[in-house]
């Protein structure tokens, strides 16, 4: 990993993991298998190599260059974990990150509605959380049958809705 390019969060450090110096994290990346593709991260500004990721279920598990015992690992405990910029994988054409979205202009036949204020990940699907023009809130399925178009350029999303969405 380079230091260069924007630094981006990609997890936290939330307890020891076991006597060898494994930290258990809570993983932001979005993917299952996101710290595999990484040799070094980095602790809030401090550069640490990975040496192992294990999964257990859901739980994500890493092994950071010597970090060799329980104590060394609950020292990290509440650190954020941070990659850069130049290390994001390149997604399929369909797919975007979250940070990309946030802030994008939202369209419903033209006329603006409103803006992207979160993505909802947690779910079998994911929700767009629009502010929309007036103050409320509404939710959008991130599926094709509502998201028409997104360019990420423009920063413009086109979308249909059925009556009574927003």
């Amino acid at each position: 990993m380079s230091d260069k390019g924007e630094k981006i969060l990609i997890g936290k450090v939330t307890k020891a993991f076991g006597i060898f110096g494994e930290a258990k994290i809570e993983n932001y990346s979005g993917f299952a298998d996101g710290f595999e593709l990484l040799e070094d991260v980095f602790l809030d500004d401090e550069k640490f190599v990975l040496e192992e990721v294990k999964h257990r279920g859901r739980m994500t598990m890493l092994k950071f260059r010597g970090c060799d015992t329980r104590n060394d690992a609950e020292k990290l405990v509440g650190r954020k974990i941070y990659m850069t910029e130049d290390e994001l994988r390149k997604l399929p054409d369909d797919e975007f990150y979250v940070r990309d979205l946030i802030g994008m202009d939202v369209f419903c036949r033209g006329e603006k509605i409103g803006r992207v204020k979160d993505v909802l990940t947690d779910r079998p699907q994911d929700l767009y959380v629009i502010s929309l023009i007036g103050g409320d809130e509404a939710m959008i399925p991130a599926v094709k049958e509502f998201i028409k178009s997104v360019d990420i350029k423009t920063g413009k999303i086109d979308v249909e809705l059925i009556e009574g969405m927003i």
